[in-house]
């Protein structure tokens, strides 16, 4: 079954333009659920020999973050608990307002610290705590500005690689319409998962914008960005037959998207399922990764199938394309003196 991917393009480019507008105005505009390494937060990392309740050390340590107060206002945004079995280890974290001078926020969060542990122990006497991880303003800005030059510098590079691999495809194609496309796509793709990840966020505290989040983008891109090279490069399989035969632009397109079909969404399905998995029965501590990932899968087999080669349609369309002819060479040209 040949799909009309071409022909319907306007509808495709409309759902991703709503969806790339409701995607930055989340990120612009609304107050982002960041991890700890992305705020002013603490982590302590604690071992115990005995049976806990986590659900009761929750409950004390969220009803202790009420107490922590500087001129009237609570100081801890937010807190969770969870414990890993297997290691019989148990992790606290705690979120703190960056608003408050830098010298009275450290205070508090050591007092908070001290308080979480006398709260612990109360529950098992043999708690002890085996690391603390205080997070401050100067590491934030180094993970915000390494993330959005590591973004930039993975998507650019794909860009431009792409366009001398597929630089010989056909004589008329615009050598750039193929590294202008994977930009597109590459933002597309993940402006659109962050979008939809923020949205999880707002009913989900639980899921925060961290390290593991800038990770999840970047691999993101690459299985982008590979889903897209398939259906190019069927592209390129398909034009030495069907150029020499008269087919237009359009109908070399929707065939080669269609032979890329059935591939594209078995591998998509067999990578969700395996997330989706992982989601509801992996650790915890990865669960904000994995579920950016599910996004992306969805996001990034989308764009490769009705955003890609619509774009490269609409790129070329008004072109005279044609076969690249292979020069002729002679005997003499051959032959090394």
């Amino acid at each position: 079954m040949q799909l009309n991917v071409i022909k319907n393009r306007y509808i495709y480019f409309t759902v991703s333009w709503l969806f790339l507008i409701v995607s930055v105005f989340l990120l612009l505009f609304t107050k982002l659920n960041l991890g700890i390494d992305m705020t002013w937060g603490t982590q302590a990392e604690y071992s115990y020999t005995n049976t806990i309740d986590i659900e009761e050390i929750r409950t004390k340590l969220e009803q202790e973050a009420k107490t922590v107060v500087f001129e009237d206002k609570e100081v801890i945004n937010a807190i969770n608990a969870y414990t890993i079995s297997w290691e019989k280890s148990l992790s606290v974290i705690a979120w703190f307002d960056s608003s408050i001078e830098t010298a009275k926020l450290e205070e508090l969060k050591n007092d908070f610290r001290t308080k979480a542990l006398d709260i612990l122990k109360q529950s098992d006497s043999t708690i002890t705590e085996t690391s603390y991880t205080n997070i401050g303003k100067s590491f934030w800005d180094y993970i915000k500005n390494t993330a959005l030059l590591t973004l930039a510098i993975a998507i650019f590079a794909i860009a431009f690689y792409l366009a001398w691999a597929f630089s010989w495809v056909a004589s008329g194609i615009s050598v750039m319409s193929f590294s202008v496309i994977t930009i597109i796509t590459l933002f597309h793709d993940v402006l659109i998962a962050s979008g939809l990840y923020v949205v999880s966020s707002i009913f989900f505290p639980e899921f925060k914008i961290d390290t593991f989040f800038v990770t999840a983008l970047l691999t993101i891109l690459g299985y982008s960005i590979n889903d897209t090279i398939v259906v190019f490069d069927r592209i390129r399989a398909n034009w030495k037959n069907m150029i020499s035969k008269n087919k237009p632009l359009d109908e070399i397109l929707d065939v080669s998207i269609s032979d890329t079909l059935r591939r594209s969404i078995f591998t998509s399905l067999t990578l969700f399922f395996v997330l989706l998995t992982i989601l509801f029965f992996g650790p915890e501590t990865i669960s904000w990764f994995v579920l950016v990932m599910l996004y992306g899968t969805v996001v990034g087999t989308y764009s490769s199938i009705f955003i890609a080669s619509p774009l490269l349609y609409e790129f070329n369309k008004n072109k005279k394309i044609s076969e690249i002819k292979k020069t002729e060479q002679s005997i003499e040209d051959k032959i090394v003196v």
